[in-house]
């Protein structure tokens, strides 16, 4: 007899717990629902202005961090596609000879932020085969002399022209295109932000005014 009624209180004595189990169970759905709810409700306190404010901002953040350092490489790769075809394309049209400086170097030249010039303008003279001697007048370095041997570059009509540009001129060119490209781009974007800020101000202090206009009237209690 002790046995059986042993056995019959087993099921009575589990019964509180599945009660609690059931009521917890209950309890964590009923508030995952109320915070689910609330998620959905609108907030009364956030307005549109705040709304555009805060897409802005994100929008500013991507550009900020993805657009322009994007921007910038791809215009630096255009730049150095552009710079190397343009230099391949000089190189081929024009050519170098070497030439003896035949003029003097003026007595003084003149200086140039307290240093000397880079360059003057002097004679010089060299010999293409099948037209002779040939004369013309180009820049040389500054610490260049009577007599000395420089390279000249002429272009298919034999008029001296400027060299083709070399490798560093190339990805300076790259580089200050990708510099200036990505600046842009931070540039337009924080002028986003600032007029959107601008006005967002405006609306919000529009909405204000419009509320304590409903609002007043009811803390002084008189009539609108």
């Amino acid at each position: 007899m002790r046995g059986v009624e042993a056995a019959a209180d087993r099921p009575h004595r589990g019964l509180p717990a599945l009660r609690f189990l059931g009521s917890g169970d209950g309890e964590e759905t009923d508030m995952r629902t109320r915070v689910r709810s609330r998620r959905r409700r609108r907030n009364p306190l956030r307005r549109r202005s705040d709304v555009v404010e805060a897409w802005t901002a994100l929008a500013v953040t991507l550009l900020l961090f993805v657009g322009a350092p994007l921007a910038g490489a791809a215009a630096g790769l255009w730049a150095h596609d552009q710079a190397r075809t343009i230099a391949a394309t000089q190189r081929a049209d024009r050519h170098r000879v070497h030439a003896k400086v035949i003029g003097n170097p003026p007595a003084q030249l003149p200086s140039v932020e307290g240093d000397r010039p880079r360059s003057f303008p002097v004679a010089v003279r060299w010999t293409e085969p099948g037209k002779g001697a040939r004369t013309a007048t180009v820049a040389v370095p500054a610490d260049t002399g009577r007599g000395d041997v420089v390279d000249v570059w002429l272009d298919a009509k034999g008029q001296s022209v400027a060299p083709p540009p070399g490798e560093v001129a190339v990805w300076q060119h790259t580089v200050t295109v990708g510099v200036w490209s990505a600046a842009g781009v931070i540039g337009v974007a924080l002028l986003a932000r600032a007029v959107t800020q601008r006005v967002s101000l405006r609306h919000r202090l529009a909405e204000w005014e419009r509320d304590w206009a409903l609002t007043e009237p009811q803390w002084t209690r008189r009539r609108a």
